[in-house]
């Protein structure tokens, strides 16, 4: 990933840049998080005439946490409900992103997924998938026995198979590296090591926002803590002001919002960390994604099959709920390993389980300990507001799966509430 500069360290000539006559704030935008969904917002906030935005994020990289750490699927929209903001970003963000990785040559494959079922039960919930995407006219269809010997013979499905070829894979990291070069190539500018620890509304005193960083290395607010870090007294004057603020923190959103919305607005942040598997034999090697049969209520998606750009096979993720979003070690419980094996088998009968390997981790933000799925009880949409009693905030939080699908979707959606 790219390095810039620490927001302290931008340089002063920054603080002429604005697009109102009434005021001169330093920034028009100034976007929090530089993940994928907060890259493609800056890169669309910038592309406004006369704009002028920083992406403040606080590790020395963008894109280190919950946009790196998944399964780097280009998702088709078939969990999430008729009327979800997560349905309505992430068919617009898959069409947006095919188009804009065959435009500009980030690595991406179209390979298609099968969700298998393997009783009556999981088939009944294949059916209410197949259902929901044929109202919402996604590529959806059931795969005959016969045809699914001849494609993929080592896969397992006793009760039935439904196909979703609008279904992909992405590089994510060339994604984000594309988005923050075109961010950076009209202007935008990037202050990295930059944890925010106090942020100040407008006021009868001050028409922009304030923003307040640590500098590099110091200890970051406590995610979801209602109290902002106070600024030390050498560093008072040490803040940036903007026209607008967007809160796209992803597992540091809640902290976010904590620092600026009133107590009886606050979140709570939850995290759900999932650790993925490796696999070291060349069999099987199935060429499409496999995932389990959605289970309502449920945090994920089942430890499902997927793929990299090389073909390399991986496998995950489960749902562990855990108190920090710095526990990214994969967890090494034997338990949780065996459940992992035990439902990869249930598809894959003949994997080789000496050749599955604990690979990495990571923590998708949530709001509960919700639901991923619409047929369920407790399902998490996304939440993306312009906060009311606070003009230019826009917040966004619980940004997990779809979010990496959904990130031009976003930016779209984030830019219209702003300026439509």
């Amino acid at each position: 990933m790219f390095a810039r500069s620490s927001l302290t360290s931008l340089p002063s000539a920054l603080r002429s840049f604005s697009t109102s006559t009434a005021h001169s704030a330093d920034f028009t935008h100034a976007v929090i998080g530089g993940g994928a969904v907060g890259l493609a917002i800056a890169r669309r906030l910038q592309q406004r005439d006369g704009a002028s935005t920083v992406l403040i994020e606080r590790h020395g990289a963008v894109g280190t946490e919950t946009s790196s750490r998944n399964s780097e699927v280009i998702h088709a929209g078939l969990y999430y409900g008729h009327d979800s903001l997560k349905t309505r970003l992430c068919l617009q963000g898959k069409r947006m992103m095919y188009e804009l990785c065959e435009n500009n040559y980030i690595p991406y494959m179209n390979c298609g997924k099968w969700i298998v079922a393997q009783d009556e039960l999981q088939m009944a919930e294949l059916e209410k998938v197949h259902e929901f995407a044929k109202s919402m006219d996604i590529p959806i269809r059931f795969v005959p026995r016969d045809e699914a010997k001849r494609r993929e013979p080592d896969v397992r499905a006793e009760a039935g198979i439904l196909e979703s070829s609008s279904t992909g894979i992405v590089d994510s990291h060339a994604f984000m590296q594309f988005l923050h070069g075109a961010f950076e190539d009209v202007g935008g500018d990037t202050a990295l090591a930059s944890p925010v620890t106090r942020i100040d509304p407008p006021s009868a005193d001050s028409l922009d926002w304030k923003i307040w960083t640590a500098p590099s290395g110091s200890t970051p607010p406590v995610p979801g803590s209602p109290t902002p870090q106070a600024p030390s007294p050498e560093s008072e004057e040490s803040f940036i002001t903007a026209e607008t603020v967007i809160n796209s923190a992803g597992l540091y959103a809640c902290a976010i919002n904590n620092m600026i919305l009133p107590p009886d607005r606050h979140r709570k942040p939850y995290f759900a960390k999932g650790s993925y598997y490796s696999y070291s034999r060349s069999h099987p090697k199935p060429s499409t994604l496999i995932y389990p049969a959605p289970v309502p209520g449920h945090g994920g998606l089942g430890t499902h099959l997927t793929l990299d750009m090389a073909g390399r096979v991986r496998f995950g993720p489960d749902v562990e709920w855990v108190d920090s979003p710095t526990d990214l070690a994969p967890t090494g419980n034997s338990q949780r390993f065996q459940a992992a094996l035990e439902e990869i088998r249930t598809y894959l009968p003949g994997i080789d389980t000496d050749a599955v390997a604990l690979d990495y981790a990571g923590i998708r933000p949530k709001l509960g300990k919700l639901g991923a799925v619409a047929s369920g009880k407790g399902f998490q949409d996304f939440y993306i507001e312009h906060e009311k009693g606070f003009k230019g905030f826009v917040n966004l939080l619980g940004i997990e799966s779809p979010g990496l699908t959904s990130s031009l979707a976003i930016a779209e959606y984030v830019h219209d509430m702003l300026y439509r």
